[in-house]
């Protein structure tokens, strides 16, 4: 029995609780961590967050790792099918046994395996989606979101426009999804009963579309003077050719998940964009005002010797370095304490945590009752080389 003490007692000290039963994913040299990501299809443009995720892990192994161990991402592709996501995340969390999931990409990809991450109290972190859902922490707890909510993002829009022309006529185009859905219903947030009045035409379409041509014809034949677009980059950059081909000159507003210079604006031509407004959270790697910016170079400087021959305008890139730096830090509160538990407790107790790549002014936080850990967005316009930001930092709800 005394020797038994003994090794009990041994293993606290050298690892904490790297062999108890509830540890899943970790031993005394390695954490396991789970992700999915969109390698292949309609959103493959966002595969690149995943691989510098990747890199990132390399990085911190490459510094001797956190709490004692190494740190082991595994990625899969879930092409952004939900029944692939739920066949790929099952895979890690019952095969592979990962201590948890960190920025599995995508809102009906991550709707599919919401519950049964849940379920199985298995940590849902930083999801790569800024669905408003993720927020809820009374009926989901082990699920956080990290960037702000889409239905902020779309209040803000809605108030901008209003402030602009108080009879505005607004057109929508949305991802038939969760993702979609949270545009038209932040906006209504705002109108209440006179959605119906000022939104004049609606169009949806699904990710399995080949373009949304004729959903843009439709909505300029409404005679909106005012568009929000909701799309992931290869539809946000069919929507932005097909606007300027068309002749058609509204206030044109883009979902911020879609703004990358190197997915979107590019792939567009640069010059078609030009007067687009979005929301802005992150420094863009474009912007001059960031050229000689401490956290922007540090950035650099990992892409440099990580990611070598990487597209340094893509935002994609920086977005994974900054939510990385953020879930390294939840690792480095949790000590040596891994069980699932405490990672979950840690990263619902973090305090103005450095993320570099975060613009002026915002700041990472939670708690156990705040699961949306940013909430402050900029107001930004593109001149056709950059996003040039204008206004005040604004606080959602």
């Amino acid at each position: 029995m005394i020797k038994q003490l003994a090794i009990a007692a041994a293993l606290l000290v050298s690892g904490g609780l790297a062999f108890a039963a509830d540890t899943p994913g970790v031993t005394a040299t390695e954490i396991k961590i789970g992700n999915t990501n969109a390698y292949s299809g309609p959103a493959s443009a966002y595969g690149v967050i995943a691989k510098t995720e990747a890199a990132f892990f390399k990085m911190v192994n490459d510094q001797g790792g956190v709490g004692g161990r190494k740190v082991n991402f595994i990625s899969y592709d879930d092409a952004y099918s939900p029944p692939k996501t739920v066949e790929q995340v099952r895979r890690l969390v019952e095969e592979d046994q990962v201590a948890f999931l960190f920025q599995t990409l995508g809102t009906p990809t991550n709707s599919a395996i919401h519950r049964y991450v849940n379920q199985k109290k298995v940590p849902h972190l930083f999801i790569s989606t800024g669905a408003d859902k993720w927020g809820d922490h009374e009926h989901f707890p082990w699920t956080m979101g990290y960037q702000p909510s889409y239905r902020t993002e779309a209040q803000i829009y809605t108030k901008h426009m209003l402030a602009q022309n108080p009879n505005a006529k607004l057109a929508i185009l949305y991802q038939n999804d969760d993702f979609g859905k949270d545009y038209p219903a932040g906006v209504k947030d705002i109108l209440g009963d006179k959605y119906a009045s000022v939104v004049v035409k609606e169009a949806s379409y699904e990710t399995t579309d080949a373009t949304i041509d004729s959903q843009i014809t439709s909505l300029q034949a409404s005679g909106a003077d005012f568009l929000l677009v909701a799309a992931t980059p290869k539809f946000a950059a069919q929507a932005i050719k097909k606007v300027h081909d068309l002749n058609w000159h509204p206030t044109f507003y883009m979902t911020n998940v879609s703004i990358s210079v190197g997915a979107v604006m590019t792939p567009a031509g640069p010059e078609n964009g030009v007067g687009i407004i979005t929301t802005g959270y992150m420094k863009d790697p474009t912007d001059p005002a960031f050229a000689d910016d401490k956290g922007m170079n540090e950035w650099r400087a990992f892409m440099t010797k990580y990611m070598p021959g990487a597209d340094l305008t893509d935002g994609n890139y920086s977005f994974a370095y900054g939510v990385s730096m953020v879930i390294w830090q939840v690792l480095k509160q949790c000590g040596t304490d891994f069980s699932r538990e405490n990672i979950m407790k840690q990263a619902a107790n973090l305090h103005d945590v450095y993320d570099p790549i975060l613009l002026p002014g915002i700041k990472v936080n939670t708690s156990p009752t705040n699961f949306h850990p940013i909430k402050a967005m900029q107001l930004q316009k593109w001149d056709g080389k950059t996003w040039e930001r204008f206004g005040n930092v604004i606080e959602g709800s």
